[in-house]
Formats: C-alpha cells, sequence, structure tokens
C-alpha cells in the first residue's frame, strides 16, 4: 500500500494546498513572534547587567556568625 514517507509527502502537499492562503499570515506573525522574543531576550540582559554596574546602596550587609547544625548551641 502507502509507506511512512508516502504519507508523509501526502500529508506535507495537502497541508501546503490547505494553507497557502494562510501562509503569509503566518510567516508574518511568526516574524513578529520572533522579533519580541529577541527584543526581550535583549532587554533581560541589560536589566541583569545594570545592577551589577550600579552602586550597591541598596544592599544591606549582616555581620554574623556561622553556625554548624550539628553542633549544639552553646544557650543549651
Amino acid at each position: 500500500m502507502f509507506g511512512l514517507s508516502e504519507l508523509a509527502l501526502i500529508l506535507v502537499v495537502v497541508a501546503v494546498v490547505l494553507a497557502v492562503k494562510r501562509l503569509p499570515e503566518l510567516t508574518r506573525s511568526a516574524g513578529k513572534a520572533a522579533r519580541i522574543l529577541k527584543s526581550e531576550a535583549r532587554a533581560m540582559k541589560e536589566q541583569d547587567a545594570a545592577p551589577a554596574a550600579a552602586a550597591p546602596a541598596d544592599r544591606v550587609v549582616v555581620q554574623g556568625t556561622v553556625v554548624d547544625r550539628d553542633t549544639p548551641s552553646p544557650r543549651s
């Protein structure tokens, strides 16, 4: 009867014939989506780089002691 490659070829031809009217719209929307994704990725990179270059005025360093959980506390 038909092999897998013949069925795939027939499905591709049918999809192209049925989608010819919508093909320009689909490619246009795919291009818009790619541009949006690219601009958002660029914005995220810029946002991540900005705090590292800025002065750390919004960060607070807390001095403390490192405590091991396995050792009993001196209060007990």
